[in-house]
């Protein structure tokens, strides 16, 4: 809010586009300009105590919304959207398991609205790199670059993860990219389980619809999320394991997000063996 500007004397165009920079940044609640001491005692019971006529003639209380459904979203989105609703990701497997291409899985999540990050995104990032290729890299989730071009890894992380690749021998052209949510979250947070689980079918339908020879995880979540562990990515990265895809076990390696590399670049040995392993894994299957 600008110096001066009257907060309840601005025009709904300004309190419009208040809320989409709101929805943007990642607010999910909305605070008073009165402080409120939440560790304060309960009040005594003499004033909790209410008169059985006001007890009665009281207002049926307020169902509590998630955060999700008090932020503001643009034009067209819906009010309320259920997260812990094991119905979502019911709905979301059988959308993806009736798609037949990468073609129809892009056009179902262009359609789909189970998931509130699509409200909040700028785009649907879906893929990069080349379908057919042998060798299939899931991330975690887009950050702002990828939002607005829709496509994954194209920020400075993904400039230092062409760097990687190339360091092997790979490109764009030899890698197929995805990740495992097709939408950022505002502010980049970290995804919540219930929007985790009704992007899961779609990823995974991804997978089994490219059938790559060999699957790299980029990053805890990635890896966490999609070999159903409870370890963290310093135990999990470097340590080959598989991925079932249909009726076959592919070889499947957890490694360092790129993200994580620029925050601790003394960490990036770690990434360069990871990434020397991965190159005599092709060399093997080759």
């Amino acid at each position: 809010m600008q110096d001066g500007m009257d907060p309840l004397n601005i025009s709904r165009a300004e309190a419009i586009a208040l809320l989409q920079y709101y929805a943007a940044a990642g607010v999910t609640e909305a605070l008073s300009d009165v402080s409120v001491n939440r560790y304060d005692l309960a009040p005594a019971p003499a004033q909790a105590a209410a008169a059985p006529s006001a007890v009665r003639s009281a207002p049926p209380a307020q169902t509590r919304t998630s955060p999700v459904a008090r932020s503001a979203f643009p034009a067209g989105a819906p009010r309320t959207i259920p997260l812990e609703q094991d119905a979502s990701a019911s709905i979301a497997r059988d959308i993806a398991a009736r798609c037949q291409s990468l073609d129809e899985l892009r056009e179902a999540l262009a359609a789909y609205d189970g998931c509130a990050l699509k409200f909040t995104a700028k785009n649907l990032v879906f893929s990069d790199g080349n379908p057919e290729a042998r060798i299939m890299l899931v991330g975690e989730a887009p950050g702002r670059d990828e939002d607005i071009q829709g496509l994954p890894f194209v920020g400075v992380s993904g400039q230092l993860l062409d760097r990687m690749l190339a360091s092997i021998g790979l490109d764009r052209t030899k890698v197929y990219i995805a990740n495992v949510l097709p939408w950022r979250p505002p502010g980049n947070r970290t995804p919540t389980p219930a929007e985790q689980a009704v992007c899961m079918p779609f990823i995974e339908r991804q997978i089994e619809l490219v059938d790559p020879d060999i699957l790299v995880f980029l990053g805890g979540v990635s890896a966490k999320q999609m070999l159903n562990t409870p370890e963290g990515i310093m135990k999990l990265r470097g340590r080959w394991t598989s991925y079932r895809i249909g009726s076959r076990d592919v070889p499947a390696l957890p490694v360092f997000h790129p993200a994580y590399l620029l925050r601790q670049p003394a960490q990036k040995r770690f990434a360069w063996r990871d990434f020397l392993s991965l190159k005599h894994k092709i060399e093997n299957l080759s």
